[in-house]
């Protein structure tokens, strides 16, 4: 056998050698954090890509299930994808973790008033407005969930506070006018919606008010009275 068959076959038994050790060696894992998984989620869903940014988000909750900042991205994600129901569950299992936590009963709220619950959306905007006084987020949607209910008096005092505390956003002065008109004062609910356009003329255009109180939590109805207190501010 030449030199070079003899080294060439040494070689081979050598590698054939390090295979078989190494293949008893431990794998090294190679799985992000649940904090990189976060991130993850957040990045698929501004590119609104609902079922990547959900997978991510759910294996973020996996590794950390105590965080409760990780069940309300999850809880929220899903919400806007249109899953309400999963969405509740997963704000929920975020308030046992921490009752008292102000941005799950946000998003619970917010879920449970989308989803046609008017009593558990009160209730839950309540005590995170009880928590937080000044969670303009609460009172907002304390309006819009007392004018379903046909509640006039708590729909105007909520949606002024609201306003009180967040004059610059819009949402709480549409919510304060379709109040009044619901309550039969027409004059304050025009004066009101004139404080809208005020702040932002895009309100002044229906198939705007369509897309965006819809993103805003008002109902089909509620948007429709919303155009019409438009109609009658011009």
């Amino acid at each position: 056998m030449s030199l070079s068959s003899t080294i060439r076959r040494l070689t081979c038994q050598h590698l054939s050698l390090l295979v078989l050790a190494v293949s008893w060696l431990p794998l090294p894992v190679w799985a992000a954090s649940a904090g990189e998984y976060r991130q993850q989620g957040l990045a698929y869903r501004q590119q609104e890509r609902f079922p990547e940014a959900i997978a991510a988000l759910q294996k973020a909750v996996e590794l950390e299930p105590q965080n409760v900042s990780g069940r309300v991205l999850l809880g929220w994600t899903l919400h806007l994808a249109g899953q309400e129901t999963e969405a509740a569950n997963a704000l929920v299992m975020a308030f046992y973790l921490n009752p008292q936590d102000v941005p799950t009963l946000n998003a619970l709220g917010i879920v449970y008033l989308v989803g046609g619950d008017l009593t558990a959306a009160a209730i839950t905007h309540a005590w995170a407005a009880a928590l937080q006084p000044d969670n303009e987020i609460a009172y907002y949607n304390l309006s819009l969930t007392y004018q379903r209910m046909q509640q006039h008096d708590w729909a105007i005092a909520t949606a002024t506070r609201a306003a009180e505390l967040e004059p610059s956003n819009p949402h709480p002065l549409v919510a304060l006018a379709i109040a009044h008109w619901s309550k039969g004062e027409q004059p304050e609910a025009k004066q009101t919606y004139q404080q809208v356009l005020g702040l932002d003329g895009r309100f002044g255009d229906c198939p705007f008010l369509d897309l965006d109180l819809k993103r805003a939590a008002f109902s089909p109805e509620q948007i429709q009275l919303a155009k019409q207190v438009l109609s009658e501010s011009e």
